[in-house]
Order: structure tokens, then C-alpha cells, then sequence
């Protein structure tokens, strides 16, 4: 089944809240890299004016892709995520991610376009907290090959 175009303009929403650990921010700081004491160390944290320990910015991928899987999973979308390829992300900040945070997200189908055998998806997830209040904006290229490749 080819990808449904007609997606475009639909929104998903994360299932629950995400609540962010300070577990989670360190097991993420550990897998890519980020050594800043802030994301390990509380104190460290406060001292900078925050009122936990702060995740990498690239963090925000793990709820973003949460809440795209309700789209890629729609069984309406046409999408075989067994040919999915991730082509880029992009963040956009409101403030940090930091511990006790309890974020929700929406997903907006913003393109689905064809390139060649393969489509391009682009979706603009929006993470919110508690509050309703923005925290980040991750946009997302998502290839999702053809036939034949």
C-alpha cells in the first residue's frame, strides 16, 4: 500500500504524558555523548538557575518519535515502517527539557510528497507542558522508500 497522502494535515497526539526522569536524561546523556554536569548532577543544574537536571537538546526526539508513531502506525497512513529512513530533525526551543518535567505532544502531518519511488513526509511535533505551555517544536523528514529499493 502506497503512502496516503491525504494524511497530510492530521494531527496525532502521544498517547500519555512523557514524564522525564532524571534516569532518562542521564541514560541519554550517556548513549549520545553529552557530558555537561548539568545533566547528571542536580545541584550542577540549580546552580545555572534550573530546577533539575536538563536533558540534551536532541532529547526531545524520544517523546517527538512517540507521538509520530501514532501516525506511522495508523494503519490508514500507508506506511511500511519496515522501509521508513530517518532523513532529518530539527528543534526549535521554548526553554529546556529538564527533570519532573511531564510534557505532552501533538503531531502534525505537515507534507507527504512523492520523490522518485520513495515519499517524503514532514512532521511538526509541538511539546507542551503541564501548562499548555510551549516547550519545543521538533520538525521531522521521514523518507519512506518505494518498491525496488
Amino acid at each position: 500500500m502506497p503512502v496516503n497522502t491525504e494524511k497530510q494535515g492530521a494531527t496525532f497526539s502521544l498517547p500519555q504524558p512523557y514524564e522525564v526522569s532524571r534516569e532518562a536524561i542521564a541514560e541519554f546523556a550517556l548513549a549520545t555523548g553529552a557530558k555537561a554536569d548539568y545533566h547528571f548532577d542536580a545541584e550542577a543544574a540549580t546552580a545555572l538557575g534550573y530546577r533539575d537536571v536538563v536533558a540534551p537538546t536532541t532529547f526531545a526526539v524520544i517523546i517527538a518519535q512517540k507521538s509520530e508513531a501514532a501516525y506511522i502506525s495508523d494503519p490508514d497512513s500507508g506506511i511500511d515502517f519496515s522501509k521508513v529512513v530517518h532523513g532529518s530533525e530539527q528543534f526549535s526551543f521554548t526553554r529546556p527539557i529538564v527533570a519532573g518535567d511531564v510534557l505532552s505532544a501533538l503531531t502534525h502531518v505537515d507534507g507527504v510528497r512523492a520523490a522518485g519511488n520513495n515519499a517524503m513526509i514532514t512532521t511538526r511535533t509541538e511539546i507542551t507542558d503541564v501548562a499548555e505551555q510551549p516547550v519545543v517544536t521538533v520538525t521531522s523528514t521521514i523518507v519512506v522508500r518505494g518498491d525496488g529499493e
